[in-house]
């Protein structure tokens, strides 16, 4: 492939945007020709139970495929797999292999998504160390379990915590390390952190908050511990490294297009690059939900439906983005499902008690609802996306009454 090879789109990423944008397009009755590009050698597949289901060894590889292989076949999609983009030339209109070789378009959707944010200390590339961003990555985790009792996990957001469940599950101990005074912080408030800590501080799991890495202990290659900034020690034969991630952009900024954390896009998921668009993890949007802030929403939801946005844009229907944003984390028997974006908040109402093990947290921004935490209320999280949808003013009293349905 030297350039002259060329496709009416071009995806760049395989995870649930890219796979979406392509299954979208061909739904829509697009025509014209479709590569989807990915860095890994699989088909498309679920992410979300890479830290839940696949690493507890309850599901099979087979059953997070998003689509069969059939199902690309019969749609017209070329598959290159296992071939990353490393530059994108807007005014050709092609981009380029890590090998050399390149390929055009007429029209570049980049959902590349991003890449585990790692560590920078000393003893951060030792054998033991790893991130949960691939299937790679779980793979070598699974191989290593039976040599490992103790495993640290630095970082106390959603990933961090689903892992720690399920490695608690399989009978390892487990410390999770996290640098602010609470879990959950980017993301939700503190009855839900709180709720959070005490559920897996009653399964043995050590949880240190407001603690900063200062180094990986090393033993002939190895990870054998994690020194704090404290002066403490941690002893672990695996640290699992849940600090976020680097939006995968460097080619399209390379190129000139707008952004830094992240590529900015317009309400139609426009990059500032002509006919590059981008969507999910790596695209900045002005969110409504966010008070119109320019936010990039780490979920499956935000992927999808940013990818459908541009399907409809390019089979001639502009629908600007403007979906409530949710996710869901699984962790032991709780099962939480957010609507919403808490971030600016001024009240979090709790309504119903965290010991039963099933409420809510309402968050209001003056007055108006924002969002929902659900633990084990799947009926108030579909009733509450109402009520954040309309940013509705209702009631601190009426909010936290469980009588009272949302």
């Amino acid at each position: 492939m030297d350039g002259s090879e060329r496709y009416d789109v071009v995806i760049v990423g395989a995870g649930h945007g890219g796979a979406a944008a392509a299954a979208a397009l061909r739904q829509r009755g697009y025509a014209g020709s479709i590569a989807l590009v990915g860095t890994e050698p699989e088909l498309p597949y679920e992410r979300p139970p890479l830290s839940k289901e696949y690493l507890a060894g309850e599901r099979a590889f087979e059953r997070m495929l998003l689509r069969p292989a059939a199902f690309w076949r019969e749609r017209d999609v070329t598959l290159l797999l296992g071939r990353t983009v490393v530059a994108v030339e807007p005014q050709a209109h092609q981009v380029t292999f890590g090998d050399g070789r390149a390929i055009g378009y007429a029209r570049l959707i980049w959902a590349a998504g991003g890449d585990a944010r790692r560590l920078a200390c000393q003893g951060h590339d030792l054998g033991g160390v790893h991130t949960v961003r691939c299937r790679a990555d779980v793979d070598r985790m699974v191989a290593e379990l039976p040599r490992v009792g103790r495993v640290a996990v630095v970082g106390g957001g959603y990933v961090g915590l689903e892992a720690a469940a399920v490695l608690t599950g399989l009978g390892r101990h487990v410390t999770v390390i996290e640098a602010r005074g609470r879990l959950l912080a980017r993301v939700a408030g503190a009855p839900l952190a709180d709720f959070y800590a005490a559920e897996h501080r009653a399964r043995g799991v050590d949880v240190r908050l407001g603690v900063e890495v200062d180094s990986i202990v090393a033993d002939d290659g190895r990870a054998a511990g994690v020194r704090l900034g404290d002066g403490g020690h941690v002893a672990a034969e695996m640290v699992i490294v849940g600090i976020g991630i680097v939006p995968a952009v460097a080619p399209l900024l390379a190129a000139g297009a707008e952004g830094g954390d992240g590529v900015t896009v317009d309400a139609l998921c426009r990059t500032s690059l002509p006919d590059v668009y981008a969507v999910g993890d790596c695209a900045a949007h002005h969110n409504p939900f966010a008070e119109d802030a320019l936010v990039r929403i780490e979920s499956v939801q935000n992927a999808t439906d940013q990818a459908t946005t541009v399907a409809k844009h390019l089979t001639g229907a502009d629908e600007p983005y403007a979906a409530v944003p949710w996710f869901w984390s699984n962790q032991y028997d709780l099962r939480l499902q957010t609507v919403g974006l808490s971030a600016g908040h001024d009240e979090a109402i709790v309504r119903g008690a965290p010991a039963t093990r099933r409420f809510s947290v309402v968050y209001r921004r003056a007055g108006r609802v924002i969002a929902l935490d659900c633990v084990n209320a799947a009926r108030d999280f579909v009733r509450g996306r109402a009520l954040v949808t309309a940013g509705a003013t209702t009631d601190a009293g009426i909010l936290a009454d469980t009588d009272t349905p949302l």
